[in-house]
């Protein structure tokens, strides 16, 4: 079945309030933001969709496909399941070296496709998100945190075609996440985020916010949010440019920041 939408049916938060957003559609192509503090409920919102809650979860939410409660066969058969969650705890458990997980994912998810030329493509993509290259013949099990989002990201959206992505707090593992939200705009799925991040907030089309559990607001990001973005950006461009000098062995200079600032138009 294409998957069009998916829509998101209030449920109650914490202490039994009622999500004040009662309905929220999630379209193909949409980039969705889930945000709030700690503690506010974000990973259940995220885990209700992944697990299709039908007023089976503590939340009380359900989730439908298309407007249709979704088919059991989703959750008893991996591989019809149109749903991939990328957490930032995920580990690989096999040792397997890269280049032969890919190898048996491609042939398991794309029986008509050429494995090497999949295999390369989602490697090219892995990699724009993560600073250290991935090398096809290390063990999954040695690589860093961001190079393991980053490569399952990569799976899910290329090998996988998961049509509805889940990413819960990429921005801890390492991941460039500007970088990430463009490749991935590129492909016409559902992106959902859970983050922390304002960057990653305001280039979504819209986000969730929580609040003791519940949905509290729907905020659409508008073209004023979209110009403070680009200037985070700019300030964002500029630490992670510190970042990779500071972890290549240099030292700082305040000479440096000046005329960085100065680039950017912040200081005269």
């Amino acid at each position: 079945m294409d998957i069009e939408k998916i829509t998101i049916i209030g449920g109650q938060g914490k202490t039994g309030q009622r999500d004040k957003v009662e309905q929220v559609t999630l379209s193909m192509g949409n980039v969705v933001s889930i945000v709030g503090p700690t503690g506010s409920g974000k990973t259940t919102l995220i885990n209700d969709i992944a697990l299709f809650a039908n007023r089976n979860t503590p939340s009380h939410r359900k989730i439908l496909i298309n407007g249709d409660v979704p088919p059991e066969s989703y959750m008893e058969d991996p591989s019809r399941n149109p749903i991939a969650l990328i957490t930032q705890h995920t580990n690989f458990l096999s040792d397997l070296p890269v280049q032969r997980f890919l190898d048996i994912h491609v042939r398991i998810r794309q029986s008509g496709s050429s494995p090497s030329s999949t295999i390369q493509e989602t490697l090219e993509f892995a990699n724009l998100l993560t600073g250290e290259p991935i090398i096809m013949d290390s063990a999954m099990t040695e690589l860093s945190g961001g190079q393991t989002r980053a490569l399952l990201i990569a799976d899910a959206v290329i090998i996988g075609n998961s049509p509805i992505i889940l990413l819960d707090e990429i921005e801890n593992a390492g991941i460039h996440r500007t970088k990430a939200l463009e490749l991935l705009k590129q492909y016409k799925k559902i992106f959902i985020f859970v983050t922390h991040d304002p960057r990653i907030t305001l280039l979504s089309d819209f986000r969730i916010v929580m609040k003791a559990g519940a949905m509290q607001d729907l905020i659409t990001t508008g073209d004023e949010e979209r110009r403070v973005a680009e200037e985070i950006k700019k300030l964002d461009d500029l630490l992670l440019g510190f970042r990779t000098q500071i972890r290549a062995g240099s030292r700082l200079e305040e000479r440096d920041l000046q005329e960085r600032l100065r680039a950017l138009g912040y200081i005269a």
